[in-house]
């Protein structure tokens, strides 16, 4: 009985760990200012399905004037990732009076080129200064980019000043975004129709 018990003991301490999931990231929510002015919200939330890290984008923009509305954006985005592989996204745009969607997942063989080689365009996962382009989740198509390393700055946000490092996209759009030290998106900038809009982090 004794080596049996001595058998046990030694089997639990030898056993090897059983491997944890990353830490879930923490939720993003920005107030996005246009010109200044209030202009709508982009949130992004995290969820662990399993194994799974779900990511869902939220943004919604508007502009009224009076009882009118004269500007309206909409656009969800749906992640999967396992093991840093983005298995699945879906996505849902209003845009210019029109709804759009596109659908991609790992069952789909002609698909996996594209979502092994492209980071999403949600932002929330910095990027590599060598990508040279990312999913555009409005399109579901490859959107070429530059991005560039500005540095690190001090960067307001709404709890107070922190050190972020600053990364500038350009595309069809020239975008500046900026990480803290753990990685974490905690602002954007860019210019749109004659438009300064910015994010501010809640």
């Amino acid at each position: 009985m004794k080596k049996l018990i001595l058998a046990v003991f030694a089997a639990l301490f030898t056993a090897a760990p059983a491997t944890a999931n990353p830490p879930l990231p923490e939720d993003i929510v920005f107030d996005v200012l246009r010109n200044g002015s209030e202009f709508g919200e982009h949130i992004v939330r995290f969820e662990r399905d399993g194994d799974l890290l779900r990511a869902r984008t939220e943004i919604e923009l508007q502009v009224r004037i009076g009882p009118f509305t004269v500007f309206r954006y909409e656009h969800a985005a749906d992640e999967a990732w396992q093991d840093n592989q983005l298995l699945s996204i879906s996505a849902r745009t209003f845009k210019d009076g029109e709804w759009s969607r596109f659908d991609y997942d790992r069952s789909q063989s002609d698909l996996l080129p594209v979502l092994d080689a492209y980071l999403p365009s949600t932002h929330w996962r910095a990027y590599d200064t060598a990508t040279q382009a990312i999913l555009n989740t409005e399109t579901g198509e490859p959107l070429d980019v530059v991005i560039t390393e500005l540095g690190w700055e001090t960067f307001e946000t709404a709890g107070g000043p922190i050190e972020a490092r600053r990364l500038r996209m350009v595309s069809d759009l020239t975008v500046d975004l900026w990480y803290d030290a753990q990685g974490n998106w905690v602002g954007c900038e860019f210019e749109a129709r004659g438009q300064t809009v910015r994010y501010i982090r809640r």
